[in-house]
């Protein structure tokens, strides 16, 4: 037998063992076609992944940077009064640019606007909002004060919806700090003397001896709203019942007489009209000549009024 020479039995094992070849791409191919056309060897062909794009980038990021790219290129920096307030000769100052400005702005609107005046020379009146029962202290009414003053100590009428009695302040505080008094447009809490939980309410007021009465009739000038409004899509005639959104209460009243501006009498009020009506509620409500109210129904206000005149 024949012994092959160690060269051609290296040569045999090396193409035995040899890693098959992969596809060339196309530009691979072209290359390796150039490569041939000028004799040179296949060891100078490139590797596959360098004749082929590839990218570890998704092509939506790579857009995302161009565009972010193009936008910082002409975009132009806005200067921040931030910036300069920070600089030290500024800090030095005292004074700051944002603080200067908000100023400015503060003293123009103190000039535009007039400061509006407590009406502590009236009668006090308070409508009350909520009540409170404080264990071992008595009873707390809570409420804006829309006119005059009132002091630890005095006496008080609770006014409406029921008889008329009268209590005395024995305590006033306002956001949790004890007062002397209280002024007209404070949101303050009353408390009273020798009154239980169950004889005030919502809608009732509180008010200096005397000042104000109780009624059930008034004639009164109203608006009524349009559809386009929010109000009402019909007319309505006399005999309608809505309720009567008055200071903090909400009392059903009969609507029993109807004049136009002639005060001449009117069959039917259309929505967007302004006319005189005669009011009777069910039950006493604290007001008084030139008091506004709302009228609302089904949850949504259809018109607003001013009293007049007193009838009973």
């Amino acid at each position: 037998m024949a012994i092959s020479s160690p060269a051609a039995c290296s040569s045999r094992l090396i193409t035995s063992y040899s890693t098959p070849s992969l596809p060339l791409s196309p530009a691979a191919i072209s290359t390796s076609t150039k490569l041939k056309a000028l004799n040179l060897s296949s060891s100078f062909l490139p590797p596959h992944s360098f004749t082929t794009p590839s990218s570890t980038l998704p092509q939506s990021t790579r857009r995302s940077f161009t565009v972010r790219a193009a936008r910082g290129k002409f975009e132009r920096k806005k200067p921040h009064y931030d910036e300069i307030d920070a600089a030290p000769e500024e800090r030095a100052r005292g004074i700051t640019i944002n603080t200067a400005t908000i100023y400015e702005l503060m003293d123009a609107v103190d000039s535009y606007i007039p400061i509006p005046q407590r009406q502590t020379e009236l009668p006090f009146l308070l409508a009350v909002e909520d009540v409170f029962s404080i264990t071992g202290r008595g009873t707390v009414a809570t409420g804006r004060v829309e006119r005059g003053t009132v002091k630890v100590g005095e006496t008080v009428d609770l006014v409406g919806l029921r008889e008329t009695r009268n209590y005395t302040v024995t305590g006033v505080e306002m956001f949790q700090k004890i007062l002397d008094e209280a002024l007209a447009g404070d949101n303050v809490g009353l408390l009273l003397r020798g009154i239980q939980k169950a004889d005030i309410q919502r809608g009732m007021v509180l008010a200096k001896p005397g000042s104000i009465t109780p009624h059930t009739k008034f004639e009164a000038i109203v608006y009524v709203l349009k559809k386009e409004e929010g109000g009402r899509h019909s007319p309505f005639f006399a005999g309608y019942r809505p309720q009567f959104y008055m200071r903090t209460t909400d009392v059903t009243g009969k609507v029993t007489k109807i004049m136009n501006d002639k005060d001449e009498e009117s069959k039917m009020v259309m929505p967007g009209d302004r006319v005189k009506i005669v009011v009777e509620l069910i039950v006493p409500v604290a007001c008084e000549q030139g008091m506004r109210f709302a009228i609302r129904e089904g949850g949504k206000t259809v018109g607003a009024g001013v009293i007049q005149s007193i009838i009973e």
